[in-house]
């Protein structure tokens, strides 16, 4: 399957403002067309599954901006409903399903280092214990797994312990699937230092997640790091980096670092890997994604990830 790319860093591309804490969040409430138009574009360039722009987005976040309690909660649920909306309307054309699977909605869980917009989604430095993060994601998760989306997509986990706990609150959710994926310091470990492949197995051993592996990570980490997934569980892995460049959290900015001119041109490598789920993270674009899927297509066999809609 080809994901979507980057929502945010693309959004910014178009001249949207997102100089603010909730982000690409933001715009759920300012100009959710936008939003719409990009997950469309998304699909229009060949990705089988697009996800929300709920990666930000949160209650505390959008009440800590002046949202009360009732607007929060129809943020979050618009984030799936412009996504679905734009899957509808791709699929409603007969041209759009020749060769193609029915496109995938996936509610973005982004980690708690996201509400805090400090870079910590980079470093797993928290304030918060295991029972403090359980507080934090439980009610967004819940609501989110209810608004008609495929899946869940818990990404750029950069915490064992968080990981650990969004698969307990899924876990008591009937009928809910996720893939988690993690960011990446390295080859070989999450930004909190642990080993992927020892959390990966953890994580991969739930019946409720049905994919495992990394996301806006350098692209030169990638192949390793699937490896190591490989390593410990037959499940999918998925993979979508982003194009290399460094956040810098002061300026809440991406630095140009080791980009490539094609972010995404490993995938071949990646496939051959063991990744089964590929895409594209921060400041990689629809360009990026429909050059992945014209590559990849001789690969592709069309074939479903399990079914996974929460109930």
């Amino acid at each position: 399957m080809v994901l979507d790319g980057g929502l945010a860093t693309e959004l910014e591309a178009r001249g949207h403002d997102i100089d603010d804490a909730l982000w690409s969040a933001r715009l759920l409430i300012d100009e959710p067309e936008a939003i719409r138009r990009l997950h469309l574009d998304y699909l229009e360039a060949g990705a089988d599954c697009i996800v929300s722009a709920s990666y930000q987005a949160s209650l505390p976040g959008f009440v800590r901006q002046g949202s009360s309690e009732a607007a929060a909660e129809r943020a979050l649920r618009r984030s799936v409903e412009l996504a679905l909306a734009a899957r509808d309307e791709f699929w409603a054309t007969p041209e759009n399903r020749a060769g193609r699977q029915r496109p995938l909605v996936a509610a973005s869980i982004g980690p708690y280092g996201a509400f805090l917009a400090d870079g910590s989604e980079y470093s797993g430095d928290y304030d918060l214990d295991a029972a403090g993060l359980a507080d934090f994601h439980r009610r967004r998760l819940g609501l989110l797994a209810l608004c008609g989306a495929d899946l869940l997509a818990c990404e750029t986990i950069p915490s064992a312990i968080e990981a650990r706990v969004l698969v307990g609150l899924i876990e008591e959710i009937p009928g809910c699937r996720t893939w988690v994926s993690f960011s990446c310091r390295d080859g070989q470990r999450i930004c909190d230092g642990a080993r992927l492949a020892a959390i990966a197995a953890e994580i991969a051993a739930s019946p409720r997640v049905i994919a495992v592996g990394v996301n806006c990570t350098a692209p030169r980490h990638i192949g390793t790091l699937i490896s190591a997934v490989r390593g410990v569980t037959v499940k999918p892995i998925v993979a979508y980096p982003n194009s290399g460049e460094t956040w810098d959290a002061e300026s809440m900015q991406w630095l140009a670092s080791d980009r490539a001119p094609a972010a995404l041109t490993a995938a071949a490598e990646w496939i051959e890997r063991g990744a089964r789920i590929v895409g594209g993270c921060c400041c990689t674009g629809p360009g990026e994604i429909r050059d992945l899927r014209r590559r990849l297509l001789p690969r592709m066999t069309h074939a479903r990830v399990p079914p996974a809609r929460p109930g």
